[in-house]
């Protein structure tokens, strides 16, 4: 409740925090999301922070140290991608306008204003999403497929997928008024 109620949908222009968000949506894979919540601060503390330069340089000591960890998902290929998917980020921080930009450039640099009535109009994929997958992917990056980045897409506010009844879509709305014009998208 508490995630939903002050952080899912907030948009996120802060390239660490997007990375931190994409390796947990691809902890979660076949995982419910409360799971992972739950093991959130077991993540930062086993992966430094989610600081990507340290964690693109982890060994097979590391790793053996990350598989022993009951405060993460103890998942050889899920470490293995998050290891992967640091390196991936680091290129991309040479991307014009860095990694923020580059993942916003799949919305237009603005967040998609959805107004569903009901929580099973709220699509698992969208054209965006696969877009966004397919160039992860084409980039290096595991556990990226179009439902996972949709999934991160809502929880990093790329999408305003409250429902209208809810309280956070005004404010999400709001939020992303006074942002102001898209950034400048390469």
């Amino acid at each position: 409740m508490a995630y939903h109620d002050n952080e899912w949908g907030t948009p996120s222009y802060d390239s660490n925090h997007l990375f931190e968000m994409l390796l947990l949506e691809g902890a979660q894979a076949g995982l419910s999301w409360s799971t992972i919540l739950k093991k959130r601060a077991g993540y930062r503390q086993a992966f430094d922070g989610f600081d990507a330069y340290r964690i693109a340089y982890y060994d097979e000591k590391k790793i053996a140290q990350l598989l022993a960890d009951a405060g993460i998902v103890r998942n050889r290929l899920k470490i293995a991608a998050a290891i992967s998917n640091a390196r991936c980020f680091v290129a991309l921080v040479e991307h014009p306008g860095g990694f923020a930009q580059y993942l916003w450039a799949f919305v237009g640099g603005q967040p998609t204003q959805n107004a569903w009535t009901r929580a099973a109009q709220v699509p698992t994929s969208t054209p965006a999403s696969d877009a966004m997958a397919r160039d992860l992917r084409r980039r290096g990056f595991k556990f990226v497929g179009t439902t996972i980045c949709y999934a991160f897409m809502q929880a990093v506010g790329m999408v305003n997928d409250h429902t209208t009844d809810c309280f956070r879509y005004q404010q999400i709305l709001d939020l992303s008024r006074k942002r102001g014009p898209a950034p400048k998208v390469r």
